[in-house]
């Protein structure tokens, strides 16, 4: 199947039936938003995967009762770093640079230029950019899981506040940014399985300067 057919495929599953995704698809799906580009490289954000259904439960709560999230085989939490500090943009070069044999100072000025562009930001608009970086391993990860059959679900419908403090995330520097629940749709109970799929159309769409 196609990029294409796969994404003609997907839809936003409003009702799942519980059952598991293999893990392989799973890893897949991680494997695929770990390796999705990110400005400078940094990868400003972590994925939290979520099986427990106590956990998944609390969290339903925090999003409106979402009956996906439940019904989920795994949720995965997309969270952006709060901030870009100098200690976590040197560790992603320094890290970068033992992976390649590489001298420790290696591309020093960039680094040292970096730092000082987003040390002079504030906070919230580095945390605007990380969670940006954030969402493009959100449709990374969203494209893979309809290559595989796997259904999901994006949502930005919960309370952010509160599902950073459930789940401890101001301690590791994080703030959470999008949902996405994996399973596979109900077909019996879900409103807009069968429904036409519907986008702009493609000439309204597209602006071309030639």
């Amino acid at each position: 199947m196609s990029l294409i057919e796969a994404l003609k495929w997907r839809y936003a599953t409003k009702k799942m039936n519980g059952e598991k995704v293999p893990q392989d698809k799973v890893d897949q799906i991680l494997a695929a938003a770990h390796l999705a580009p990110t400005s400078s490289g940094l990868q400003p954000f972590k994925i939290i995967v979520v099986t427990n259904p106590e956990l998944k439960e609390k969290i339903k709560a925090l999003a409106y009762g979402q009956s996906q999230i439940t019904d989920s085989s795994h949720l995965l939490i997309f969270a952006a770093w709060e901030n870009y500090t100098e200690e976590n943009i040197r560790n992603v070069f320094a890290h970068g640079n033992r992976e390649r044999g590489m001298p420790e100072d290696s591309h020093s000025d960039y680094v040292n230029n970096l730092v000082a562009t987003y040390t002079a930001k504030t906070p919230e608009e580095n945390f605007n950019h990380a969670a940006k970086q954030a969402y493009i391993g959100f449709g990374v990860a969203l494209a893979e899981a309809a290559l595989l059959k796997v259904d999901a679900t994006p949502m930005e419908g919960f309370n952010p506040a509160a599902l950073d403090e459930l789940l401890g995330l101001k301690e590791k520097g994080l703030r959470t940014t999008t949902l996405l629940p994996l399973g596979y749709r109900d077909e019996s109970g879900d409103w807009l399985v069968n429904l036409k799929k519907v986008r702009t159309p493609l000439e309204d769409f597209i602006i071309e300067f030639k």
